[in-house]
């Protein structure tokens, strides 16, 4: 599902900082309703910061970030989420003491009062992930990394997602997870949810994308369709092993 709508999502020469490190550099992107839009580039080109900057668990040092036309650039991380952006974190982040269940019920915390909405949202992730409902009474900390990030995902979706950040959701995981994560991913794109993915597997990321952006450094250094980054001779060579 695309739309050519005014941007679901528009950042404009957004800029973040670790002490005097400058992380993010004039950084400027849009995602528009429905689609799916990738983030590329090697680690440490400020993938990450981005989306924690997006979602306002890092500070943004300039810049602006509308959302749905709103100016969010100053939004406590708290009424981010209440606006309707939903970050998967990378590294998973699940809380490993308690179980699969009221992770995802922590997810929902904001529409925790919608208990007819709560039961079938939380259904559908078991839909999308079979194997969290067989381990729905488990410690979240017991469970595989593949399993986890699940987790992460379905705790995300749990938000009432208007648009989705998903940090490097193949990270660590074997080929046959990697597969699965993204066939998820694209499946969840295809049923409406508007999707801004991290990723450092360049070439899978942008096989589902309908946009993408290649970071370097804390810049944006090239922005145009998954298709034509696919094909850029400079990409294929830096990133997707040609």
């Amino acid at each position: 599902m695309r739309s050519t709508d005014a941007p679901l999502l528009a950042v404009e020469g957004l800029c973040s900082h670790y002490g005097p490190i400058r992380a993010l550099s004039d950084v400027s992107l849009t995602v528009r309703q429905g689609e799916l839009v990738a983030i590329v580039g090697a680690n440490g080109a400020g993938k990450s910061t981005l989306l924690r900057s997006l979602s306002a668990v890092q500070p943004k040092s300039a810049g602006t970030v509308r959302f749905a036309g709103e100016d969010i650039t100053r939004l406590p991380s708290h009424k981010v989420v209440a606006r309707g952006i939903c970050h998967a974190p990378e590294g998973r982040q699940v809380f490993a003491p308690l179980t699969v269940e009221d992770n995802l019920r922590l997810g929902a915390y904001p529409h925790r009062r919608d208990r007819r909405w709560l039961e079938r949202e939380i259904a559908r992730v078991y839909d999308l992930f079979p194997i969290l409902r067989e381990r729905s009474g488990q410690a979240a900390g017991t469970l595989s990394g593949g399993q986890q990030q699940m987790l992460s995902i379905g705790r995300a979706l749990l938000g009432r997602p208007r648009l989705l950040l998903l940090d490097e959701p193949s990270m660590g995981l074997a080929p046959l997870l990697v597969e699965e994560i993204f066939r998820v991913v694209q499946e969840l794109n295809q049923q409406g949810v508007t999707v801004l993915l991290v990723e450092q597997n360049a070439r899978a990321a942008l096989r589902i994308a309908h946009q993408g952006y290649v970071l370097e450094t804390g810049r944006v250094v090239m922005a145009a369709s998954a298709r034509e980054l696919l094909s850029d001779e400079a990409v294929r060579k830096a990133y997707l092993g040609h």
